[in-house]
């Protein structure tokens, strides 16, 4: 009873609506005729219900189109985010494919290991970059990973430290969201030097709050084209993580310093 009743709602509204209209025309007119004023005060008891559910009408519909609206926002959200989930940086692809496929040619006993890592790396992009949320654990594997494979690809020496001070590994984080910061340092830093290229990064998680920075040295080189990294974060991080985030972004003589804070909860 209770559901057809709320399915029938404004239509009950309405109907009531046009009975108040004729019950205070109809109370105005009795008015006019007898002149007792039990007359109007029939007319102004009707007059305050008309515009009672007059109200209720109209905030029904204003609530409606709220909804509508936040439905709608929520689903033009949630396009943008798998939008900007798949697009992690291609450079990485095609320059570990690139290398791979002169391994192959030297028949070099680490092309097996680079098609290991790539695979793992191409899985959690696929499949872990669709959830909602994962683990620390699980995106500090995938930064271990990724590294490893350019560990294998780099003819030079690169410094890397990788510093993880975290209260609990459960932790939960949007997935893919430092494996950007890593990709800038990377491809604008250690790419860009002939040798003596390194990278810090430092990781620090509480309960309510992960800090993850990344320092590394770069050759200036004329700027080419914009990389789609960087504000590919910026967009991510203004929908998940709204007023809880803060992303500094540092550039000196040779060095750069890229620092995430995210408030979790």
């Amino acid at each position: 009873m209770l559901r057809i009743f709320r399915k029938y709602t404004t239509f009950i509204a309405v109907a009531l609506l046009i009975a108040e209209l004729f019950g205070m025309l109809h109370f105005k007119r009795m008015e006019e005729l007898s002149g007792l004023e039990i007359h109007d005060n029939y007319f102004y008891l009707f007059q305050y219900l008309f515009i009672f559910t007059f109200g209720y009408l109209v905030l029904r519909w204003l609530f409606r189109l709220w909804k509508e609206y936040r439905s709608l926002k929520n689903d033009k959200n949630e396009a943008e985010l798998m939008l900007l989930k798949s697009r992690v940086d291609p450079h990485f692809f095609f320059n570990t494919l690139n290398n791979l496929y002169g391994l192959a040619i030297e028949k070099s006993d680490r092309a097996p290991e680079v098609i290991l890592k790539l695979s793992e790396v191409m899985r959690y992009t696929i499949y872990e970059g669709e959830n909602d949320y994962v683990t620390l654990k699980n995106e500090i594997e995938y930064l271990e990973t990724y590294l490893e494979i350019h560990k294998l690809r780099y003819q030079k020496k690169v410094r890397i430290s990788f510093k993880i001070q975290i209260d609990d590994i459960e932790i939960k984080i949007a997935p893919l969201m430092l494996i950007m910061l890593l990709e800038n340092a990377i491809k604008h830093g250690v790419e860009s030097m002939v040798d003596n290229a390194y990278i810090d990064m430092d990781l620090k998680a509480t309960k309510n709050t992960v800090f993850f920075q990344i320092i590394n040295n770069f050759k200036p080189v004329i700027r080419g084209a914009k990389g789609i990294g960087l504000s590919n974060l910026k967009k991510r991080l203004q929908l998940i993580y709204p007023k809880r985030h803060e992303l500094l972004l540092k550039k000196g003589e040779g060095t750069y310093q890229a620092t995430l804070k995210i408030q979790t909860l």
